[in-house]
């Protein structure tokens, strides 16, 4: 197993990755279109921070990454990210995005009527200026990859200079909180509904989680 800096060569193999990683998981695919949702999630930060961008190699293949921000405030927020990609792939006339805005939509406006708070961005620069998204492969967990991943990440960010770091992940993923605790990582804030998403029939709910360096 190998920890290494993303290099350009990568990306077809991290697209490829970024499909199969979540597989299992709550969000294994949040509204049926991986293309864009690599545009939301990964895309961005091979573009605009390659240098916070480590992977797991393992045999020379990709079995991890993390996707990580330093100063999220020069970062795109998810909305933006988001809003940009059912522009650019006209996800509102494809079956299954259109079904998962529409469930979204009927979130939200059923957590506006019970005055009740929806899942979103976060920000507070001065404590968590910082922000990763990690995925591993379902054949490189439990072997350290996700471990050493985090390792090279708060490696960075004590580099930087970066007073701490924030994730969001869902509240129905057990094994990933477990994981994110075992790294360090608290609870942050309310844990409301995630507009649109559901898993096994079921809404799901954002936690926000939070590490000083």
């Amino acid at each position: 197993m190998k920890i290494r800096a993303f290099a350009e060569g990568d990306r077809a193999a991290l697209r490829e990755l970024f499909v199969r990683a979540g597989a299992g998981s709550p969000t294994e695919s949040l509204w049926g279109h991986p293309e864009s949702e690599a545009a939301v999630y990964l895309e961005p930060y091979m573009d605009l921070e390659p240098e916070s961008l480590f992977v797991a190699e393992s045999d020379g293949a990709l079995v991890g990454y993390l996707a990580g921000c330093v100063d999220s405030s020069a970062f795109p927020g998810e909305s933006a990210r988001m809003e940009q990609a059912i522009r650019a792939y006209r996800l509102m006339f494809r079956r299954k995005p259109a079904a998962f805005f529409a469930r979204g939509i009927a979130d939200i406006t059923s957590a506006a009527i019970r005055r009740a708070p929806t899942a979103g961005d976060f920000r507070d620069d001065a404590h968590w200026p910082s922000h990763l998204h990690i995925n591993v492969a379902p054949e490189a967990r439990g072997i350290g990859a996700a471990d050493r991943l985090m390792v090279r990440w708060f490696e960075r960010l004590a580099a930087t200079g970066s007073p701490g770091c924030y994730l969001q992940t869902l509240v129905e993923n057990r094994r990933a909180l477990r994981f994110f605790e075992r790294m360090g990582f608290t609870a942050c804030g309310p844990e409301p509904v995630v507009p649109g998403v559901r898993y096994r029939g079921a809404r799901v709910h954002q936690r926000t989680m939070v590490r000083a360096v």
